[in-house]
């Protein structure tokens, strides 16, 4: 199941804040890029790490199986490059920028429920050395994201 379809059918999620009588699914963390299926980069350089949002892996549920691009393979943006398993569904993981990819995080391969206790930190999947600086315009920022949220959930 493609994770835009859980996360639309999903109606209730346990780890939502309350904002203004709204569910808030993200986290106040400066810096960080999002796309619409809930990927999000931080930059470091010409170097992005990559994750997927709280909303997202709140919508995915416990986090059993990891799979991720193997280091030096070379990715487009929204390209497919790994997999998420979870007690709930399966939902792949796109590339949210072209590169090559530098370091992937094998303490999640190994113990997958980091992505749950830490999406934005030892939750982190992979790390892309970006080849195209362009495209980060086509991502979301923070507020825009939690916009996305609000107007599509």
């Amino acid at each position: 199941m493609v994770l835009g379809k859980l996360l639309r059918s999903t109606a209730r999620f346990a780890g939502a804040t309350q904002c203004c009588g709204r569910a808030v699914y993200s986290t106040q963390v400066k810096g960080r890029l999002y796309t619409k299926k809930h990927e999000w980069v931080s930059l470091d350089g010409g170097v992005g790490t990559v994750g997927i949002s709280n909303y997202a892996q709140d919508a995915l549920g416990e986090v059993v199986f990891v799979q991720l691009p193997e280091v030096g393979r070379t990715v487009a943006a929204a390209e497919e490059v790994g997999a998420l398993e979870s007690v709930k569904a399966a939902s792949e993981v796109y590339s949210p920028i072209s590169g090559t990819i530098t370091e992937k995080n094998d303490a999640v391969e190994s113990s997958p429920s980091l992505i749950n206790k830490s999406c934005y930190e030892d939750g982190w999947l992979f790390k892309v050395s970006l080849s195209k600086p362009d495209e980060l315009e086509s991502l979301m920022d923070q507020q825009t994201y939690d916009k996305y949220l609000e107007d599509s959930h």
